[in-house]
């Protein structure tokens, strides 16, 4: 079954659960998507402290949090 057929199925039987149905299918899906995944994070580990250096060297560009702050206010 090709996805986006199945995606119609889906969605239309979730169309007749009462609305606490719906609401414990949501909830069972974002804990489905929520979970930690190691390869994920050894990469935000590695990105985070690559990061790091680089600010220290000098060689990223930052912005003070008044700055940030003052251009969302626009």
């Amino acid at each position: 079954m090709k996805t986006h057929a199945l995606k119609d199925k889906l969605l239309d039987k979730t169309q007749k659960l009462k609305p606490v149905e719906k609401l414990q299918l949501i909830d069972a899906l974002l804990e489905n998507l929520d979970k930690q995944d190691p390869e994920i994070d050894k990469l935000w580990v590695k990105e985070a402290d690559e990061r790091y250096e680089a600010y220290k060297k000098g060689e990223l560009k930052t912005t003070c949090w008044e700055e940030i702050k003052k251009s969302t206010n626009n």
